[in-house]
């Protein structure tokens, strides 16, 4: 019979994320991801102090996989990659977004992420208040952004249009004027993509941050 693997803090991990991915966050527990292991729950303890370490954890693993601005990367595009980066881990880990900013013990990846991008504010002549400004409404729109992405109420295959087509059809236009005719011109026959908003959106942040810098 194979030897399993040494039980090590990164594999209790990376079996926790397998755990959330099919079930959520609320299914990660020491029970479960020692099953999914193949050990005792208590064999975990050995290396994670219970499950609050684990969610720790896995907040961490979160933040590893988003890409780092380097300090002395031009801003703006510094920050368009890093929101992309972290708008795909998000989408892929959807029970990441209520976790990665409640943790009360950050770890080394979540400090790490932090710094690199409040340093690539400073680098560029961000004052202090500003770069806590950017850095604050730049992820909070990411994090909305992903929010609506994973709960629009499409159907698999279902387009944009496909979707308001019935809606369309119900709506009185002399009630919803601008509704009607924002649908009309903006959905209908145009391959609207509900996910082409994200560029525009984050460019209007990124200008009114560019004027504040500006001004500062």
């Amino acid at each position: 019979m194979p030897r399993r693997p040494a039980l090590t803090r990164e594999r209790i991990i990376d079996a926790a994320v397998r755990v959330a991915d099919r079930g959520g966050r609320e299914q990660v527990s020491m029970r479960t991801v020692g099953r999914e292991l193949g050990v005792e729950a208590m064999s975990l303890y050995h290396h994670l102090a219970g499950k609050d370490a684990l969610l720790d954890g896995l907040a961490d693993w979160v933040f590893s996989r988003i890409a780092l601005p380097a300090p002395r990367d031009p801003w703006r595009q510094a920050m368009i990659d890093r929101a992309a980066s972290a708008r795909r881990a998000l989408a892929a880990h959807p029970w990441a977004l209520g976790l990665i900013e409640s943790r009360r013990s950050p770890g080394p990846a979540l400090l790490r992420h932090h710094e690199s991008v409040l340093a690539c504010l400073r680098h560029n002549g961000f004052p202090v208040a500003l770069a806590s400004h950017a850095f604050s409404v730049i992820d909070a729109y990411v994090y909305g952004f992903v929010l609506t992405e994973l709960t629009l109420p499409f159907d698999a295959g279902e387009t944009a249009e496909d979707f308001v087509s019935g809606i369309r059809r119900a709506l009185p236009a002399d009630v919803y004027p601008c509704l009607v005719e924002m649908i009309t011109e903006q959905v209908v026959g145009r391959d609207y993509v509900f996910a082409d908003e994200f560029a525009f959106g984050l460019d209007l942040i990124l200008d009114g941050l560019d004027g504040q810098l500006g001004a500062a």
